[in-house]
């Protein structure tokens, strides 16, 4: 069959990647198009467009990019008609891929939409159900907590996993940190994980305040986590010459970190799930102002995954106007030397971890996707 899969940035390109892997163990005849990444490519078929020139976040962004984002759902339509493909795959990325969907269904009604990655409505945007209920034939989710969520909204899930969980039990099963540290030169000293995000616009708002609360730790090495597509170039003029980029292994670098500043996102369930210590950040131009707009415009008390995962505050997270340079050392200081406090979150990422269950997540998606097309062929 011919699958249409469309994932708007770097998490997603690697989950579309793997459930690209196991729709071929499920289907023998799998054809793929896509936009995404590196990942995606590595499993075959064709790209249209790459991930890094539809990342436009925020809506200034969107509309100072407008021209491209317009161009962008054009070429996808155009894509998508040409391809003629049996399902449309969405995987996150919901501003665009709503849209998406909603145009498969007026313009190609025979053709089934499926999600993997729910978008967030349980933290904003909730009115989002009901362009899902009209144009999403099936949602396929990734936390437990989304079952109840949407089906509180009248609309039936899948739970199929965690894709993260699955990806980190596999890395961990055959990672040395002292391999790690000899082959980047990093020394016998304490590593700090710095993570400031996959985006540029996300970056530029992290990474200058995270350098100037290192220079206050002169015993640890500190470590950027550099994004897929960003050039090391783009680091060093932001933190300087002397910093650490390592890119391709954040992964590696978290389970050799003794702490991590983690920009809000997929990563914070990534160092939970590594075991690393961490506080939560995330720039909102506005500061003060966009703080009290979150609490108007979001509809739960959290922002990090690890967080809304469990239903309390287990890490610490400085969004907005409480992202300032002394609150992060505070943090720091806590991560790096109060083993109580350190005790306590590491027990809190053993119960996330039995939360989101066992492995599998795009085998079972690809499963259940590959059941409901041979249905549908049969009627």
């Amino acid at each position: 069959m011919r699958y249409f899969i469309i994932a708007g940035e770097a998490s997603g390109d690697a989950h579309a990647g793997r459930l690209m892997s196991a729709l071929k163990r499920e289907d023998a005849d799998a054809a793929f198009m896509f936009f995404g990444g590196e990942m995606m490519a590595a499993e075959g078929g064709t790209m249209v467009r790459h991930y890094r020139d539809m990342a436009f976040m925020g809506i200034i962004n969107v509309v100072l990019n407008a021209d491209k984002v317009v161009e962008n759902m054009r070429l996808c339509h155009k894509a998508i008609e040409d391809f003629r493909p049996d399902a449309v795959i969405l995987v996150d990325y919901p501003g665009f891929n709503l849209r998406v969907a909603r145009w498969v269904k007026e313009n190609m009604p025979g053709t089934a939409v499926y999600y993997y990655i729910a978008p967030k409505l349980w933290a904003w945007k909730s009115w989002r159900i009901g362009t899902i209920k009209r144009y999403v034939d099936r949602m396929f989710t990734i936390f437990p907590f989304e079952t109840e969520y949407f089906a509180g909204k009248g609309y039936e899930v899948t739970y199929v996993g965690n894709p993260t969980a699955d990806s980190v039990a596999e890395f961990v099963e055959r990672h040395s940190s002292d391999e790690f540290r000899r082959r980047h030169g990093l020394g016998g000293r304490p590593v700090v994980a710095l993570l400031p995000g996959s985006r540029r616009q996300e970056i530029k708002g992290c990474l200058k305040k995270m350098m100037r609360v290192a220079e206050e730790f002169p015993d640890h090495t500190f470590v950027i986590a550099g994004a897929p597509g960003v050039e090391r170039e783009f680091y060093r003029s932001l933190a300087g010459d002397d910093i650490s980029v390592v890119t391709g292994e954040t992964y590696a670098l978290l389970r050799t970190a003794e702490a991590a500043v983690v920009n809000s996102g997929t990563a914070s369930l990534e160092t939970a799930l590594l075991e690393c210590p961490q506080v939560v950040v995330y720039h909102v131009f506005g500061g003060r102002l966009a703080s009290l707009l979150k609490r108007v415009l979001i509809k739960i008390p959290y922002v990090s995954l690890v967080n809304i995962s469990l239903g309390r505050f287990a890490v610490r997270e400085l969004i907005a106007g409480d992202f300032t340079e002394e609150k992060m050392r505070r943090e720091l200081r806590s991560l790096l030397h109060d083993d109580g406090y350190v005790s306590r979150m590491r027990r809190d990422y053993a119960e996330l971890r039995g939360l989101l269950g066992g492995k599998g997540a795009a085998a079972v998606c690809a499963r259940e996707v590959y059941r409901s097309l041979s249905t549908i062929k049969k009627r």
